[in-house]
């Protein structure tokens, strides 16, 4: 007679039950979660008020009449673009940003490689050519209006003074001058870090290489530097661009608008709070709004692709 044998059963509590792991779409909307709120206060403070504007922009609107208010389309944007003022706004604009921009660059590009070098005290250099871009644009320009260019205690007619030159009224006699060197001496420190990490991330075995071949300094900053930089330079000329297209506080403070100096933002600004037209300074701050997506999205474009030339270098 043959034993049979069976196998136990298990116990009821050593049976594993599956354990449902939830999907990669849940997971994905788990780790977003905390940011929520951050993009839900974003909108309601950025995006809200955009398309608030942008409503307004197709209504004729004065504030002074609000009874008065009426659709009209896209009007307002041709008033924007037809009208001789704002068309000299928008001149100003292009000519105080292209001024800006170039002046800082070639300025922030020669104290760049000045810091590039190693020599005493480079740190407290560094610091001291930083601080203007730190400081409060609207204390900027006070500080340029006042301390420089007053004619009568300014430290540059007490300079010309001191040597027997003549005794200017600078922003009488140059206005939008007067303006773009406020906003250069803002702005240099902003485009000399740029450039200053662009040559700290030059290949030095390169340029060690070339001056064993016998090239000058001038040929390797010419033919190794400038182009190494191409991507910095783009980098801080949109960058800078987007943000002086946009600048009103050295308009605002310096000449209050006058003298040829009034800016799309100060246009805007005067159709809003002087005129009280709300639809045509929508349309306007529309416009602004659009050529600085325009601008920022090329600035994207230059940081993308440095991104992916440090990766490729690592």
């Amino acid at each position: 007679m043959t034993a049979t044998t069976t196998a136990p059963s298990a116990a009821p509590d050593q049976v594993r039950t599956p354990v449902r792991r939830p999907s990669p779409r849940l997971r994905a909307w788990a780790t977003r979660a905390p940011l929520l709120p951050a993009l839900i206060f974003m909108i309601a403070v950025t995006q809200l008020p955009f398309v608030a504007t942008l409503v307004i922009s197709f209504f004729d609107w004065n504030s002074l009449y609000p009874d008065a208010r009426r659709f009209t389309g896209l009007a307002n944007y041709g008033d924007v673009l037809g009208d001789a003022e704002l068309r000299g706004s928008v001149w100003t604009t292009i000519l105080l940003t292209v001024a800006v921009v170039l002046a800082s660059l070639v300025l922030g590009l020669a104290l760049a490689l000045l810091l590039d070098r190693r020599f005493k005290g480079r740190g407290v250099v560094r610091t001291l050519l930083i601080a203007p871009f730190l400081v409060v644009p609207v204390a900027a320009a006070l500080l340029w209006k006042h301390v420089l260019y007053n004619p009568e205690y300014g430290l540059l007619n007490g300079l010309l003074h001191y040597v027997g030159g003549p005794q200017p009224d600078w922003i009488s006699n140059t206005p939008l001058l007067a303006v773009e060197a406020a906003l250069v001496w803002q702005w240099t420190p902003f485009m000399m870090l740029i450039l200053l990490a662009g040559l700290q991330s030059r290949d030095q075995q390169q340029i060690e290489a070339a001056r064993v071949d016998g090239a000058s300094d001038w040929q390797i900053f010419v033919h190794l530097t400038l182009p190494h930089l191409r991507r910095y330079l783009e980098l801080g000329a949109l960058l800078g661009s987007i943000y002086i297209v946009q600048n009103f506080d050295a308009v605002f403070t310096l000449t209050s608008g006058g003298l040829g100096t009034a800016n799309l933002p100060y246009t805007v600004y005067q159709s809003f709070y002087q005129a009280h037209e709300n639809g045509l300074a929508s349309a306007a701050g529309v416009l602004v709004v659009i050529g600085s997506i325009i601008i920022a999205t090329f600035a994207l474009r230059v940081v993308s692709s440095l991104f992916r030339e440090e990766a490729g270098r690592s």
